[in-house]
């Protein structure tokens, strides 16, 4: 029998993949807040950026009791980098994108989901100009 005491927080890591050019998408903040349950505050954690794999690798860790996450990808910046680097790695990629006063329909993403302590949540964002997908990977 362990003597170790059980783990009582949940963790979270992240990755996003632009599914419009096939590649991670480089340079995006992400920022993590939690609160301890249906009626508490959000607390900022802290965030992190994505690597040249789009994931993050330092998010800071989640405190005792949280029960909720919200992970907040800014990507306004990321779609308005010079859109010839991101046309050359995909050659259907639209040369104008006319959506919103910058041209970018999202420019950002909050996703929100529920944690248990103990548990590891890997939350990847598959996004593109006009759309976006989150689901619970390992």
């Amino acid at each position: 029998m362990s003597t170790e005491p059980a783990d009582s927080t949940a963790s979270v890591s992240t990755h996003i993949l632009d599914t419009s050019v096939g590649r991670p998408a480089e340079g995006v903040a992400v920022t993590l807040a939690a609160r301890g349950g249906d009626g508490a505050d959000w607390v900022a954690l802290g965030g992190s950026e994505t690597d040249a794999d789009g994931r993050c690798k330092d998010l800071p860790a989640l405190p005792a009791g949280t029960t909720h996450v919200r992970l907040d990808f800014a990507v306004e910046p990321y779609f308005l980098k010079p859109q010839e680097k991101q046309a050359e790695a995909q050659q259907d990629a639209p040369a104008n994108r006319d959506s919103g006063a910058n041209g970018v329909f999202f420019p950002e993403v909050a996703i929100t989901f529920a944690v248990v302590p103990g548990e590891h949540y890997h939350v990847p964002l598959l996004l593109n100009p006009f759309g976006y997908s989150v689901y619970r990977g390992s």
